[in-house]
């Protein structure tokens, strides 16, 4: 009997603008519970910014903390998403509609496949919600303070369940 699994693994982009705080964020969360569903084999993720600012950087010093707090695990280098990664994605998650707007015109550029959505569609709560929509922004705590940080973790953590039911379907 042949495995009828795709041969590569399911590849999984979070995005933000900067790649500095909510993208890293959302990269160490859905590791973890990709990890924690056995599925560390098949799934494969990652994250980027639309923007070029922080190319090189470690992630915010608060975003680190919220996630060594929380025990995730966590090492980061910002990166740029371009129109030549999408070939190599099967799912980009946006954190807000500037996000969405932008990884849509790079997606369309790039003529390939990928699946767009926004991470939070993946929560239960706002899963009845069209994309993109103001209610499933996940803000950018940037300039915010050490809890906008924290309530950034929640967000994730509540739509990564989601997520990884999304990325174990579409390995079956």
């Amino acid at each position: 009997m042949s495995d009828s699994r795709p041969p590569h693994p399911y590849r999984i982009t979070v995005v933000c603008l900067g790649n500095i705080c909510r993208s890293p964020i959302g990269e160490a969360v859905l590791r973890a519970r990709i990890q924690e569903a056995g599925l560390a084999d098949q799934v494969v993720v990652d994250s980027a910014g639309t923007g070029d600012w922080h190319l090189g950087q470690g992630a915010n010093p608060r975003a680190v903390a919220v996630l060594d707090a929380a025990g995730y695990p966590n090492d980061h280098t910002a990166r740029q998403i371009t129109p030549e990664w999408f070939d190599g994605i099967d799912l980009v998650l946006a954190m807000d509609e500037a996000n969405y707007a932008d990884l849509s015109r790079l997606l369309a550029r790039s003529g390939a496949s990928t699946e767009l959505r926004m991470l939070r569609s993946f929560d239960p709560d706002l899963a009845h919600l069209p994309e993109p929509h103001p209610d499933l922004v996940v803000p950018d705590p940037y300039y915010g303070t050490d809890q906008d940080f924290v309530d950034v973790l929640h967000m994730v953590e509540k739509a990564s369940g989601g997520v990884v039911s999304h990325a174990a379907a579409a390995r079956d």
